[in-house]
């Protein structure tokens, strides 16, 4: 599987030859820095005064180096992937191992990395339902009003709560069928290739 690279994210990797091979690990560490602690614009500032470029030049080419190797680690893309992923960029042969090896070294990392970052969301434990029906009130005598009320319990942290939900039959059938579709494109090959490429 390639990463395919937006116009955007090119134009942020193309700083990187004008930056110089020494200049593309100090990319890489301060990338690898943003994605531990966050942006750091004085790394970058002093950066810049050390390898005597550009901070606009320092901050694109860090960007860039986040996108590919967060995209790269998140499908997991073999050495090989990774490599025609970078060659559509034009760099130098040396400049395609470094980014190669620096991706190579941090993947795990950075996978777990996005991975805490990722948010916890709550997952199913039970439901509980019941069928309401207004048959009447007082100024209608004959009327039928069906409500469906549900009650969702769920686990979040070793926390359970519970969300109680009403509909009509109407609105819960169409949000079956709706449900029913996604699980059936779920079974397509490209969507089967998505999910194993995300584990």
């Amino acid at each position: 599987m390639l990463l395919v690279l937006s116009a955007e994210h090119r134009a942020h990797l193309d700083c990187l030859p004008r930056a110089g091979g020494a200049a593309v690990g100090e990319l890489g560490r301060l990338a690898l820095e943003q994605l531990r602690r966050g942006a750091a614009p004085r790394a970058c500032e002093s950066a810049a005064r050390k390898l005597n470029i550009s901070v606009d030049i320092i901050q694109h080419g860090v960007e860039g180096l986040v996108y590919l190797l967060t995209e790269s680690s998140k499908l997991m893309i073999s050495e090989v992937d990774f490599q025609d992923s970078i060659h559509v960029l034009g760099f130098s042969d040396e400049l395609n191992k470094s980014l190669l090896q620096l991706y190579l070294d941090n993947r795990k990392e950075i996978r777990s990395i996005l991975g805490e970052l990722a948010p916890r969301l709550p997952s199913y434990h039970s439901l509980e339902w019941r069928l309401d029906v207004q048959l009447a009130s007082r100024s209608l005598r004959q009327q039928i009003k069906p409500a469906v009320t549900m009650k969702l319990h769920l686990n979040q942290n070793e926390d359970q709560t519970a969300q109680v939900l009403q509909t009509d039959p109407a609105t819960l059938l169409h949000l079956i069928q709706q449900l029913e579709q996604a699980l059936g494109e779920m079974k397509m090959n490209h969507c089967r290739r998505i999910v194993r490429n995300m584990k």
